[in-house]
């Protein structure tokens, strides 16, 4: 089967990234964390195989995930955790609303990420 043909698999537990809301990369690229350019190249996952990034999506319809370890949220900085959360949940709404939309890959992002990596 051509690798096309494939789907997008996630890097972490093989199974396929089968919405838009569940993928790491677009998620990381709606926040301003991914070049566009390396979108082609750049390995997919689930969000939840990602947990240092998981863990900081605050929302009812995603099951909250825990990072083990130094990069776990209870072991950071309060006002950095609450700016993160914001942020990636912002990024996970956003998903969630452009699965619903038929827009250009260029207007993904977040309104202040947009643009960002115009050269």
């Amino acid at each position: 089967m051509a690798k096309c043909d494939e789907g997008y698999l996630c890097d972490v537990c093989g199974k396929p990234v089968e919405r838009l809301f569940e993928s790491d990369l677009y998620l990381r690229y709606v926040i301003g964390m991914l070049d566009p350019e390396v979108l082609h190249t750049t390995p997919e996952r689930h969000v939840k195989c990602n947990p240092a990034l998981a863990q900081f999506v605050v929302h009812e319809k995603f099951a909250p995930v825990e990072c083990a370890g130094d990069f776990d949220k209870r072991n950071l900085d309060a006002s950095f955790v609450q700016q993160r959360e914001t942020l990636v949940t912002r990024g996970y709404e956003r998903l969630r609303e452009l699965a619903r939309l038929d827009l250009p890959i260029v207007d993904y992002p977040l309104p202040e990420f947009r643009g960002k990596y115009v050269r």
